[in-house]
């Protein structure tokens, strides 16, 4: 049986090499404390899941959800989008009702580039973002970001001859996996580049409200482009309001983007289930206390993880976003990210994700998620203390 050659490099995947570690961990009788996986363990505001739960019992609901069933969802959307940055959108033209950011950043490459067009990615990066522009038959340049630049990429690094062939560039502050932060004038600067070169601007923007110092700003993209000249913006209830596994999102932006995204998936899906909306609609328009209480939450796990890694010794920065933490490998693994994630599980059952699966420059680097409580944490550092002097 013959397939397609936009498989190839789908087929090589670090976090599959990860599943079996740990299942090689279970087997062995040991308790996995699985820190590679960001998803969060808290649960969706009650608001939210009595709206859902009440869609239940009516038949109307149950029926396919076409783009004009989504018109209160995206209503909402737009609400809140001017609410929170200030930014008037058209919910007719301006915002689609998406099943996760996910499907999005997967499926916009599909609606942009041509087979050997490039995109412009961070690197290290979210997976998800290299394996849409694959299956787009697209060709990757990796923006390096590093840590002396505050993990920004340096724009006027890209040789000429991969700009003359590039269509889109994607970026996405609050930054997965190295929790960086862009301010508004990178942002400017990115648009004032895009706009230049002719590209599209894609921000994936999942952790809007995962910061955890009230003083700083987290800009929209479409604050440096208002007129939405060039850009278009990924926004998910996973993370803010812990509604993960529903699968519910939504673009925001350009409307020439946003009609070009749609046609691709008219091709490929239906919404989800009206319930769903009806709950993503509960979390948009109600009650916002339960984000900071979320944010609180992951901020004392931050605190808790974080100390008590140094005190074993392993010196990392203190995150001001996202719900993870970016740690510089000891020395003796600094070139061996997934020998020391699948070693460490095997031995100790403490899971976290291989920089490198991340893309090259992610390599010397670990990412933990803080998708436990802090004595659990506490508990994994202890187990990792132990791998470190093994």
């Amino acid at each position: 049986m013959q397939f397609a050659n936009r498989l190839e490099p789908l087929r090589s995947n670090v976090f599959a090499d990860m599943d079996n570690a740990k299942a090689k961990a279970k087997a062995a009788g040991l308790k996995v404390i699985d820190l590679s996986l960001g998803s969060s363990d808290l649960p969706p505001a009650p608001h939210i899941v009595e709206a859902i739960a009440s869609s239940l019992p009516d038949r109307n609901s149950h029926g396919y959800v076409l783009f004009h069933r989504t018109q209160a969802f995206r209503e909402a959307a737009a609400q809140w989008y001017y609410e929170r940055y200030g930014i008037a959108v058209d919910p007719q033209t301006e915002v689609l009702a998406l099943i996760g950011s996910q499907e999005g950043t997967a499926h916009l490459p599909l609606a942009i580039l041509n087979p050997g067009d490039f995109a412009l990615l961070m690197d290290p990066g979210y997976p998800s973002h290299a394996g849409g522009v694959y299956l787009a038959s697209g060709q990757i340049y990796g923006m390096p970001l590093r840590e002396e630049n505050g993990f920004l990429p340096v724009f006027e690094e890209i040789p000429s001859a991969v700009l003359n062939q590039a269509r889109m560039m994607v970026l996405s502050y609050p930054h997965n996996p190295t929790t960086a932060i862009a301010p508004l004038s990178f942002f400017q600067e990115a648009v004032a580049f895009c706009q230049q070169h002719q590209l599209v601007l894609v921000h994936d923007f999942p952790y809007a409200d995962l910061v955890f110092d009230a003083q700083i700003s987290v800009p929209s993209i479409l604050q440096a482009d208002p007129e939405k000249t060039v850009s278009i913006e990924f926004f998910t209830l996973s993370k803010s309001y812990n509604m993960g596994g529903l699968r519910v999102g939504y673009a925001i932006g350009n409307p020439q983007l946003i009609k070009a995204l749609r046609q691709v998936k008219a091709a490929v899906d239906f919404n989800q289930y009206q319930g769903i909306l009806t709950g993503a609609i509960a979390a948009l328009t109600g009650p916002q206390d339960t984000v900071g209480e979320m944010t609180s939450i992951f901020r004392k796990r931050r605190d808790a993880f974080v100390n008590a890694l140094h005190r074993i010794g392993w010196q990392v920065p203190m995150p001001e976003s996202t719900m993870y933490v970016w740690a510089k490998l000891p020395e003796q693994w600094a070139n061996n990210s997934i020998g020391f994630c699948t070693q460490m599980v095997e031995k100790t059952g403490i899971a976290a994700s291989p920089g490198s699966g991340f893309g090259k420059m992610g390599e010397g680097y670990v990412r933990f998620a803080l998708v436990w409580d802090p004595p659990v944490l506490e508990e994994a550092v202890e187990r990792i203390a132990q791998f470190l002097n093994s």
